[in-house]
C-alpha cells in the first residue's frame, strides 16, 4: 500500500508514475474524497468545540438555577451529528482504503520504462546452450517414456493443468527440492521455515494478492470463514512479521521454504498449459528477506544472487532480465527474473522472479524493526524470490540433459539425493 501522505500531497505526481506501469490511477475520486473526508473533520472538530462550549455553560446555568432545557436540546442535537459524522467519515474512509487497496507499487528510479516484457533489459547470461546433433524432445515427450509423466490420470483425477510424477523422474524432482534447500540453508544463509498452505484473507491482503487478484486464488470454506490456498510460500512467510516489531539485530530475516503451491490462474492458456509450464499446483523454494530500508537494494541482489547459483550448479543456461515497469507484479518497486533455456523452445523461460517491495507489504501488513537512532518504529522493507521454481527446474534438467534415446543424465550436484541414479532410463 502506497503512503496515505504521497496520495494527498503528491497525488499528480504518483499518477504519473504508476502510468509507467499501464495504470491509470483515479485521481478526481480520490481528491474528492479526500475534499470530503477534510469537510466532515472540520465540521466535527467544530461540533466538538461547541458541545464543550454548550456543556461548559449548562454547568453554570444549573449553577444559578436556571432552566437549561433548551442547551440540553442543543447538545442533544449535536451528539446526533457527532454520531452521523462518525459513521460519514467511517464511510469515506472505507472507499479511499478499497481505492488504495488496488493501487499497485511505485517503480523505482532504476526500472526501465516500458509496457511489456519486451522492454526488460538484459543483465547478463551464464553458460551457453548445448547444440543436440539429434531431434530435441520436450519435456512431455521425455517424461511420457515409462509414464514418469502422466497428464492424462492427472486430469481424471482433479482435471486439466495438474501432472502425476512416477518412479524416478518423481525422485529428481524430490531431489531439487532438497537440494535447493540444502544449498540456502547451509550455504545462503535463510532458515527452513515450514509454513501452513491454507491462509486467512488478511495474511493475503498484507502480500497484496487481495483484494485485487481474488480471482486467480483457490478458496475454500473452514468452520464458515473463507480460507485461501497460497499462490507462493511468501504470502506465509511475509506474513510471519505481520503486526510486529522486529528488533533491529534481527534484521536482515531471511527465511525459506519449500512447498507446493495453486493458483487458478484465471484467463491464462496458450502453449504453457501443455504439459508443467503452468500448473494448477506446483512445487517452489521460496526466498523471503525482511530487511532494513537502507539495506534493500544489497539484499535484493544477494537474494537473485542465490537463486543464480542455483541454477548454475546445476549447469543450466540462464540469462537475468530487470523488468521493466509494464512487467512487474502488483506489490514490486523492483524486480529481476532469471530466465532459464529450454532447449525444445530454443529460447529463454522465467524460473524465478526476485523482487524489492519497498515498504508496500509493510505498510498493508503493519511490519515494523525498531530503528536503534530514533527508538521509533519504522516500516521494514520486504522481499521475495524464487530459489526456484521446482517443476521449471525439473523440466530444464530434462530438456538440457536429454539422451538420444529418450533417457536423461542426472546433473552431478543431485547425485547424492538420487540413491545411486546416474541416468534416468
Amino acid at each position: 500500500m502506497l503512503d496515505p501522505n504521497l496520495l494527498r500531497g503528491q497525488l499528480a505526481v504518483v499518477a504519473e508514475r504508476l502510468a509507467t506501469r499501464g495504470y491509470t490511477l483515479d485521481a478526481a475520486a480520490i481528491e474528492s474524497l479526500e475534499a470530503q473526508r477534510k469537510a466532515v473533520q472540520v465540521e466535527t472538530q467544530e461540533l466538538q468545540n461547541t458541545r464543550n462550549t454548550r456543556s461548559k455553560a449548562i454547568g453554570i446555568a444549573k449553577g444559578k438555577g436556571e432552566d437549561t432545557a433548551a442547551l440540553m436540546a442543543e447538545v442533544a442535537g449535536i451528539a446526533e451529528k457527532l454520531k452521523a459524522n462518525e459513521a460519514r467519515l467511517a464511510e469515506i474512509q472505507q472507499q479511499l482504503a478499497t481505492i488504495t487497496l488496488g493501487i499497485p507499487n511505485l517503480p523505482d528510479a532504476s526500472v526501465p520504462q516500458g509496457a511489456d516484457e519486451n522492454a526488460n533489459v538484459e543483465q547478463h547470461r551464464w553458460g551457453s546452450p548445448r547444440s543436440f546433433d539429434f531431434a530435441v524432445r520436450d519435456h512431455v515427450e521425455l517424461g511420457a517414456h515409462k509414464g514418469w509423466l502422466d497428464g492424462e490420470v492427472a486430469a481424471k483425477l482433479s482435471g486439466s493443468r495438474f501432472t502425476v510424477l512416477r518412479g524416478e523422474l518423481a525422485r529428481l524432482h524430490r531431489a531439487l527440492a532438497q537440494f535447493m534447500l540444502d544449498l540456502h540453508t547451509e550455504e545462503h544463509g535463510y532458515s527452513e521455515t515450514n509454513v501452513p498452505l491454507i491462509v486467512n484473507s488478511e495474511s493475503m491482503q498484507g502480500t497484496g494478492q487481495l483484494p485485487k487478484f481474488e480471482e486467480d486464488l483457490f478458496s475454500i470454506e473452514v468452520n464458515e470463514a473463507k480460507r485461501y490456498l497460497i499462490p507462493t510460500s511468501e504470502v506465509p512467510l511475509t506474513n510471519i512479521v505481520r503486526d510486529t516489531i522486529v528488533d533491529a539485530d534481527q534484521l536482515p530475516l531471511r527465511m525459506t521454504a519449500h512447498s507446493l503451491c495453486f493458483r487458478a490462474e484465471a484467463g491464462s492458456g496458450g502453449r504453457d498449459v501443455r504439459g508443467m509450464i503452468r500448473q494448477h499446483q506446483f512445487e517452489k523454494v521460496e526466498l523471503v528477506s525482511i530487511s532494513k530500508p537502507a539495506e534493500s537494494d544489497d539484499e535484493h541482489e544477494r537474494m537473485t544472487r542465490s537463486a543464480e547459483i542455483v541454477l548454475e550448479k546445476l549447469g543450466l543456461p540462464y540469462r537475468r532480465m530487470l523488468l521493466c515497469t509494464g512487467d512487474m507484479g502488483f506489490a514490486a518497486a523492483k524486480t529481476y527474473d532469471l530466465e532459464v533455456w529450454l532447449p525444445s523452445q530454443d529460447t529463454y523461460r522465467e524460473i524465478s522472479s526476485c523482487s524489492n517491495c519497498g515498504d508496500f507489504q509493510a505498510r498493508r501488513m503493519l511490519a515494523r524493526w525498531r530503528n536503534p537512532e530514533s527508538n521509533k518504529p519504522e516500516l521494514v522493507h520486504t522481499l521475495n524470490g524464487s530459489g526456484t521454481a521446482i517443476g521449471r527446474a525439473l523440466i530444464a534438467v530434462m530438456e538440457n540433459y536429454q539422451n538420444a534415446d529418450g533417457s536423461i543424465d542426472v546433473p552431478e550436484v543431485l547425485l547424492p539425493y538420487m540413491g545411486g541414479i546416474t541416468r534416468l532410463s
